[in-house]
């Protein structure tokens, strides 16, 4: 019968233990037609295992609509793993992060407002419950012991970074679910800040993982990750870490620090095609995730190898060398290590089992070095972190010392992977070997390989003479191809008409859960000088009697618009583009958090202005009653850095907007004794109802810091909007339809929030390509083969993150290219000079 298990020793499939590599490997990232390849790619680099989310969103596209088709087609995909001989960790869920709009998340949950997602509450179970009922009997189908290669499935997703109430209920409630669909490999949850009880409640049946995030650099991994190796070993499972830096250095010192699963993120690029990437993760406080989704990992969005899939390969027959002995190892902090370069204060090694020990010698500097194992020098080289053995006993010797990686070994001889020379001592005997090297000491061949032929190796002889595989023929970098002349449509997409609303709805609520959405209405701006925007995201592009004003993209944090030169009765128009839900929550801003809605939010007419900074009572350090009054951070203490509270009253007969101007470090600020909010540089705003209020500001005490100024907007809302949406099938739908053109040779100059729908000829490719636009302030949405390919910003932009935000990726045979350009108020003129067309390798 064959079984999956986990216990104090390590992972055991079909009674064997096992070490695993994992590489992550996505579906919903790649073309279909590019599945098998990819996962033959992983294969071939050593790696026996691959991690998949399962976004929830991807598969149900609107309330009830569900698809398991064409490139959602999962179960195929998992099919296709196991064909290639590949185990699989499943992550359905039903959050998974992964950059990816909403976490996976779908959008509509934010529309009930007495929903909480990941919470123990019963709206959210309810529909959690509705896509574990989708997707869980596909992997019931396919886990190990029922035909497929799933040997484990992850409950939720570094739960320990979010505000769960009822951790243990929540996870129970996700751990019955996936027991009632069958599910009998071991459920999994990883913490993603090293909370154990944070990620899986304690809930008996769900295996506490880790996720690791370290400075590639810093000496102090060993000992972070044996102490989670104990503290998994309490609990009677090894350590699993299910995410970590791709570096195979860093990974050489998990793995001696007691890792049993090892599994870095992301080994496998690929792409966020349509409006599927995330907003708001890892800026300051947010920025965008390109369309390209790749953070350096051994194979590139276009499915190149890096040359760190050589070191996979050398890594991965290092573990295969050593087997069951490395399976069953334990690990020990290693004291008998002296080196002239930097490295671990508190190295790693293995305790094999059957004797021996494997230490792991890290060089973290970048120059050649010595290390002293077991009283004998030998080198490193920089950047390295061999696994050297000590003491190993082998059949009628022992290897007392080999200060190189073993990569395979027959009966009388060893092959080591190394670029500089290796030490051995066999028997107490003890030789030098060069690069590419061999000898013979008692008995027994000795071979040294640099490392880009070890990682081609196929087998060795009785003699010691090795085979390798054919060198890989590396790509050379195609000259790119200049489009001049592309053809442009006379028609524009279509809208959908959705109603008059008396404030700006959310493009959610109007059935857009990714696409856009055009706002209007007409208001009086007589006497007003500025508007305030509050609630936007993600991207606005907003008219204001017909003046085009640069785009904003502030995650819904307020902004002041100027319009002193606008008098009268104008009409205002914007238009609202969802980049993407956020997937992480982050209370900075409102549009950050974790289902958040998106749309135009709240115009305000900015009435006046008041100054409020003074008449401040102060609470705090030895101020007494009566309270002093001072201007707002002017009490003068010694107490430096603790907290000190203002307060006093302001009035308005309409809603208004405090705003503390010149905030540099987070304060906390409240209203009439409510829950306190916080208040920063990139929202330095607290909006009031209409009457008398008395605020509060909690700031920690900096005698000489800059104190903000405190002004009183009153405000009155710009009402009746009308409203119409696209949503991205409507646009999908467009752009793969036919009509009337007309040839333009470029350049193509466009006035701000002008749209030019642009047809271009692709010549055929066998290997698709990377467009990228000489352009200045435009925006471009492509689309081929049916599908969106992604989106770029050319000119002032935010920050973009997770990979080339400068490329759209048409893949093979997938035909036309059709481009949507929107220019956009900055500096210079909106205008599309060049498209460029290269290959994989640009």
């Amino acid at each position: 019968m064959t079984t999956i298990h986990v216990d104090g020793q390590g992972i055991w499939i079909d009674g064997r233990p096992r070490t695993l590599l994992c590489a992550s490997l996505f579906y919903f990232r790649l073309p279909r037609e590019q599945w098998r390849e990819r996962l033959a790619q992983v294969r071939a680099s050593g790696y026996e295992c691959i991690d998949v989310y399962l976004p929830w969103n991807f598969h149900e596209s609107a309330p009830g609509r569900w698809s398991f088709e064409g490139r959602r087609d999962v179960a195929a995909f998992l099919d296709l793993a196991r064909e290639e001989g590949l185990y699989v960790i499943a992550r359905p869920g039903p959050y998974i992060c992964s950059e990816w709009d909403g976490g996976a998340l779908p959008a509509w949950l934010g529309l009930d407002e007495e929903l909480r997602v990941r919470q123990n509450e019963p709206r959210y179970l309810e529909q959690v419950t509705a896509w574990f009922d989708q997707v869980l009997p596909l992997l019931a189908e396919r886990q190990y012991g029922a035909g497929g290669s799933v040997i484990m499935v992850q409950l939720e997703n570094e739960l320990d970074f979010f505000d769960c109430e009822d951790r243990p209920g929540y996870m129970t409630a996700l751990r019955d679910t996936a027991l009632r669909h069958g599910i009998t490999v071991p459920l999994i949850a990883c913490s993603g800040q090293g909370d154990l009880a944070g990620a899986t409640g304690d809930v008996d049946g769900v295996v506490p993982a880790c996720n690791f995030y370290p400075d590639d650099d810093s000496p102090d991994i060993e000992a972070e990750v044996r102490r989670y190796a104990a503290l998994v070993a309490e609990r009677g499972v090894p350590l699993l870490v299910t995410e970590t830096n791709r570096r195979h250095r860093t990974l050489r010192r998990l793995l001696a620090s007691g890792a049993k699963l090892i599994a870095p993120y992301l080994q496998s690029s690929g792409w966020n095609f349509g409006y599927t990437p995330s907003s708001g993760n890892w800026g300051r406080p947010g920025n965008f995730m390109s369309h390209g989704y790749d953070f350096g990992g051994y194979v590139t969005s276009t499915g190149l190898e890096r040359p760190e899939y050589a070191e996979a390969q050398v890594l991965a027959r290092v573990m295969e060398t050593w087997g069951p002995q490395l399976a069953l190892a334990t690990a020990v902090s290693y004291a008998g290590l002296d080196c002239d370069f930097p490295t671990s204060p508190q190295p790693s090694a293995l305790e094999l089992d059957g004797g021996g020990r494997l230490v792991a010698v890290p060089h973290l500097g970048g120059e050649p070095g010595t290390a002293v194992v077991e009283g004998v020098p030998v080198e490193v080289a920089p950047g390295a972190c061999p696994l050297m053995a000590v003491d190993v006993p082998l059949a009628g010797a022992t290897l007392n010392l080999a200060s190189a990686d073993l990569v395979a070994r027959a009966d009388g001889v060893l092959v080591f992977s190394s670029d500089v020379p290796v030490t051995v001592v066999l028997d107490g005997t003890r030789t030098e070997i060069p690069v590419s090297g061999r000898e013979t000491l008692a008995g027994t061949t000795l071979v040294v390989l640099p490392s880009a032929e070890a990682a081609r190796l196929r087998s060795v002889d009785p003699d010691g003479t090795v085979h390798l595989t054919d060198a890989p023929q590396r790509p050379e970098k195609a000259a790119r191809t200049a489009v001049r002349e592309v053809r442009r449509r006379y028609d524009t997409a279509p809208e959908e008409p959705a109603g008059l609303h008396a404030s700006p709805p959310t493009l959610e609520s109007l059935g857009v859960y990714r696409g856009r959405g055009a706002y209007r209405a007409t208001t009086d701006l007589t006497d007003v000088d500025a508007l305030l925007l509050t609630g936007a995201a993600d991207i606005v592009d907003l008219t204001v009697a017909g003046r085009t004003h640069p785009p904003l993209a502030g995650f819904g944090a307020a902004r002041r618009i100027d319009v002193r030169e606008v008098t009268g009765s104008v009409e205002i128009d914007a238009v609202v583009e969802i980049w993407g839900h956020a997937n992480f929550d982050d209370a900075r801003l409102p549009a950050l958090r974790l289902g958040a809605l998106r749309g135009l939010g709240t115009l305000w007419k900015v009435r006046h202005t008041t100054d409020v900074s003074a008449l401040w009572t102060v609470h705090g350090h030895w101020a007494g009653t009566p309270a002093p009054i001072r201007v707002l951070g002017g009490w003068s203490s010694t107490r430096v850095a603790a907290p000190l509270t203002y307060t006093r009253t302001v009035h308005s007969p309409t809603p208004s907007a405090l705003h503390l101007r010149g905030v540099v470090e987070p304060l906390r600020v409240s209203v009439d004794d409510g829950e306190p909010v916080t208040v920063h540089t990139d929202s330095p705003w607290v909006l009031l109802t209409a009457g008398t209020h008395q605020v509060s500001v909690t700031l920690p005490h900096h005698p000489s810091g800059t104190a903000p100024r405190a002004e009183l907007l009153a405000l009155d809302a710009v009402r009746d909007w009308s409203c119409a949406v696209q949503d991205d099938e409507l646009l999908t739908a467009f752009a793969a339809g036919a009509g009337r053109t007309e040839e333009v040779r470029l350049p193509l100059a466009l006035k701000p929030g002008e749209e030019a729908w642009l047809d271009v000829d692709l010549p055929s490719s066998p290997d698709g390509y990377l467009v990228r636009l000489d352009a200045t302030q435009v925006r471009v949405t492509g689309w081929a083969g049916g599908e969106c390919v992604g989106r770029v910003w050319c000119g002032e932009r935010p920050d973009f993150s997770g990979g080339d935000p400068d490329a759209l990726w048409v893949p093979p045979n997938w035909p036309g290219l059709t481009l949507l350009a929107q220019g956009i108020q900055g500096r210079g003129t909106p205008e599309i000079r060049t498209l460029w067309l290269g290959g994989p390798t640009d």
